[in-house]
């Protein structure tokens, strides 16, 4: 059960006072747009995996934000940085130079490869940027259509959900920007069929969070690469939700690659950035190979608030307390286990779990097509079951109607990865 909070540890400490929940509640629905539908709990403040509500129940927090919060939350070395850099300069126009924005720059090519790197504030941001990009890339030739994924996602603005690929994002927003078209993933065969006088760009994710946690093959990557190299286009790659050492290591391609011949000198064209970047504090950006990287020349792409000060000082923090204290490598010890664990639970309730997959702390739960004690509940089956594991006091992430996804902080402790699979086990043993 959920654990009622006294003392230090509760709303009470130094959080101001604490809210009443339906008070909350009825701000949200008479001022908030409805965009989201809320789990209903007021959470009022955070410390490492756990989160706390208007009550001082506890949750363990295995959803980061969505692959957010990859040092958890109140990080003492992240919130040492924001206040730091608050008291010096928050922002500044990009008019000017920042020591900040270069030192992060210089960082991501050092962890990606030769290039230059443009901030902005999302990971929809970043995205649109790789769309510029190569529209920028083939606009002498009239090329400027970019191929991408069923099942992928790539943003909320216009031209990420006409890039997505799953029709429920666009429903109500015809018309969609025209230039993309969507293949099956992992099907390089059908990718190149498509391939069209018209195609600049191949636009992929790493593993596909939205789309349920579908890592690519590494066969698939090679072959992009190859193609795209033959027939003269960008591949792009969306980074956002399994970049930033999510996987093991800084993206996911060189996870994925890892044995894999030719493997280490894979290189996409163009990279985007987000999510746990910032650890929480919101910042995107998108990295170009060196041979583009100057495409995009002044006045052809801007923002206000990308790659501000404050910004920049909170993802240098992140990037060099993962570095410094190995949390990649952690992710990945951790995840295995985290992976064999469930897969065990995967067994042992087969009426309910189809399987498990992903990487690092990239994890998604496969659920069966009609699970037991998660049908015939007026919502989709991983929303029933979010609902019920958070009842019990464990946050994850559902990914469409059937996978819910475990995307914890990289610092996640043993003890916190055994309590949430002690929790996914009673509520699942229920319904089994």
């Amino acid at each position: 059960m959920v654990e009622r909070v006294s003392g230090a540890a509760g709303p009470a400490a130094g959080c101001g006072p604490v809210p009443e929940a339906d008070g909350v509640r009825a701000l949200y629905e008479r001022y908030v747009i409805p965009t989201y539908a809320r789990m209903g709990v007021v959470l009022t403040h955070g410390t490492g995996s756990h989160v706390f509500d208007e009550r001082g129940r506890r949750y363990l927090d295995l959803g980061g934000g969505i692959a957010v919060n990859a040092l958890g939350h109140a990080h003492p070395a992240l919130v040492s940085a924001i206040e730091q850099q608050a008291r010096r300069l928050i922002h500044c126009s990009n008019y000017y130079y920042s020591e900040p924005q270069g030192r992060l720059a210089r960082e991501l090519v050092r962890l990606i490869g030769p290039g230059k790197v443009f901030f902005c504030n999302s990971g929809a941001e970043a995205n649109e940027g790789l769309f510029k990009l190569a529209r920028r890339f083939g606009h002498s030739e009239g090329r400027f259509e970019i191929l991408t994924a069923l099942q992928s996602f790539h943003g909320r603005t216009l031209a990420g959900i006409s890039a997505t690929g799953q029709e429920k994002v666009k429903q109500g927003f015809d018309p969609l920007v025209p230039g993309f078209r969507h293949v099956p993933f992992n099907d390089l065969g059908a990718l190149e069929k498509a391939i069209s006088p018209a195609t600049v760009a191949v636009l992929i994710e790493g593993i596909q969070g939205e789309g349920g946690v579908n890592p690519a093959r590494p066969e698939y990557l090679m072959g992009l690469r190859r193609l795209c190299e033959e027939r003269r286009l960008l591949l792009l790659m969306d980074e956002v939700q399994c970049g930033c050492f999510r996987t093991g290591r800084f993206a996911s391609w060189q996870r994925i690659l890892e044995g894999a011949p030719g493997g280490e000198g894979f290189l996409p064209d163009g990279v985007a950035l987000a999510k746990s970047l910032g650890g929480g504090f919101p910042i995107g950006a998108f990295w170009v190979r060196e041979p583009y990287a100057d495409l995009l020349g002044p006045g052809s792409h801007g923002t206000t608030f990308g790659g501000t000060p404050l910004a920049c000082a909170a993802a240098l923090a992140v990037l060099e307390v993962i570095e410094k204290e190995d949390w990649a490598g952690h992710a990945r010890r951790l995840g295995d286990r985290l992976l064999m664990e469930l897969g065990r639970q995967v067994e042992r309730h087969p009426r309910v779990w189809a399987g498990v997959r992903g990487m690092g702390m990239m994890i998604g739960l496969q659920l069966q097509p009609e699970p037991a004690g998660l049908t015939g509940a007026g919502q989709s089956p991983a929303v029933r079951l979010t609902q019920l594991l958070l009842e019990e006091g464990l946050l994850v992430i559902p990914a469409g109607t059937h996978v819910i996804r475990l995307l914890p902080p990289l610092n996640l402790s043993e003890a916190e990865a055994r309590e949430g699979i002690e929790i996914l086990e009673r509520v699942v043993g229920r319904l089994d």
